[in-house]
């Protein structure tokens, strides 16, 4: 340093301090923070600086703690490094952690996968502290045990603590603790998967253990069923807990696959991550999208690609077999018109359920129930067309009318008996005036 032509501090410290005292010649850059909008900006503005005062001398660029700690120092490349003292390491040995740990810059964190124990370096202001309790809070509880690290101070405290400190200053640091998962307030996906694997060892659940894909198949029906339910209720909280049982349900027979040997959690992690990105070429890729529709195209396309489907058949025969009917009817109505069928259009749809219809009716006349059952699947297979036609989903669409009906139904039984008359045995009339009364109210 005392041979450099020029010496540039990142920012005035204690540690700055002791190049006056070697009679070391140094100017701050602190002047880069005030006009930088955030850190990202902030390592940028602080490297391009560090580079134009180096044209045409020797430059020493020297940051408090380990080089590599220092997002503009990583952007200097080319640049010979000399380490120093980490600060991480420092703040560790402080909070008396040992072994294994993640080290991350306060700006960074929203960044990075966060793992305990934690060490959170650069907790330069009260500001900053702020915002690093409330991502830390959302992701391990704000009770979760820390320790907060000043220069030689090292003071432990609950996490929603830690921005209520006397002093910030680049030295200072927080560090949390491991949590043992059954103290744990908030969980992420690992400590999830973590359970279920525990619940599935041998000394573990017994029920767990000894299912199966057919005996679980039900479950995940249900449990999607459950969430749609919740969706359809607008209830935030019971779709937060649903969510999470179909999420349950996808890891559950993951590893009842990653038992056998098949795949692992980071296999189907890793497949629908690809998926998604190979899909959306018009995010990822060069494809262009516009709106909606045109995204859609271009997944569909992308889709077609990824499963080898070089025919529209293939993309016909390829919607599940489990699907309910109408769903599963309104999915190939849509494919084979991708195919050069005619589109679903409401004068199609009318010339084309006329037709339906009259063979429908020709068939109830013949008595023939074999020709019955066959042409009334086509008048049904209709009315999903037509679903397409409106641009509605047929199977959502139904369910709303079924629910409508059964409140209907049991306002129209509660005005009859309220009248003290028997459901069974009205006339049309009396019917008709009990209906439009209990739809009239609201129904």
């Amino acid at each position: 340093m005392k041979r450099a032509g020029k010496v540039l501090v990142r920012n005035m410290s204690p540690a700055a301090e002791t190049l006056r005292d070697e009679g070391i010649p140094f100017e701050t850059l602190d002047f880069v923070y005030e006009k930088s909008r955030n850190f990202d900006t902030l390592a940028k503005n602080l490297a391009a600086e560090v580079k134009k005062r180096a044209e045409g001398c020797d430059l020493c660029y020297c940051v408090e703690g380990g080089v590599f700690e220092d997002r503009a120092a990583s952007l200097l490349k080319g640049a010979a490094v000399i380490e120093g003292p980490s600060k991480s390491a420092a703040a560790a040995a402080s909070a008396g952690l040992t072994g294994s740990y993640l080290a991350v810059s306060a700006y960074d964190l929203g960044e990075k996968e966060l793992t305990l124990p934690l060490v959170v370096y650069d907790l330069d202001n009260e500001l900053l502290a702020g915002d690093v309790k409330l991502l830390l809070s959302e992701k391990f509880g704000d009770e979760a045990p820390a320790c907060y690290i000043e220069g030689a101070t090292a003071k432990k405290l609950p996490l929603y603590e830690i921005d209520r400190q006397r002093a910030y200053s680049p030295r200072t640091a927080l560090v949390l603790y491991d949590i043992p998962l059954l103290e744990k307030k908030r969980f992420g996906f690992a400590d999830f998967v973590a359970i279920l694997r525990r619940l599935r060892a041998p000394d573990g659940c017994p029920w767990d253990r000894v299912q199966t894909h057919g005996s679980l198949r039900i479950n995940a029906v249900e449990e999607a069923y459950e969430l749609v339910d919740a969706i359809d209720a607008e209830d935030p909280e019971k779709m937060c807990e649903e969510a999470g049982d179909v999420l349950m349900q996808s890891v559950f027979h993951t590893l009842i696959e990653e038992d056998a040997g098949n795949f692992t959690v980071t296999d189907m992690l890793s497949a629908v991550c690809e998926k998604l990105i190979t899909r959306h070429t018009h995010v990822f890729g060069k494809d262009k999208a516009k709106n909606a529709e045109s995204a859609l195209s271009v997944w569909e396309q992308n889709k077609m690609a990824e499963k080898h489907q070089t025919t529209y058949s293939d993309a016909v025969n390829d919607v599940p077999a489990c699907f309910p009917a109408l769903l599963r009817a309104q999915k190939i109505a849509k494919r084979v018109e991708k195919g050069g069928w005619d589109p679903a259009t409401l004068e199609n749809f009318e010339k084309k359920f006329a037709e339906e219809y009259a063979e429908l009716k020709a068939a109830v006349d013949s008595g023939d129930k074999a020709a019955v059952r066959e042409e009334l699947g086509d008048v049904l297979f209709c009315a999903a067309e037509l679903g397409r036609a409106v641009g509605e989903d047929c199977e959502m669409c139904l369910l709303d009318t079924v629910k409508k009906m059964q409140k209907r139904y049991t306002e129209y039984e509660k005005l009859v008996r309220a009248d003290g008359k028997d459901p069974t045995a009205l006339s049309r009339e009396e019917r008709d005036f009990y209906y439009k009364r209990a739809k009239h109210a609201g129904t």
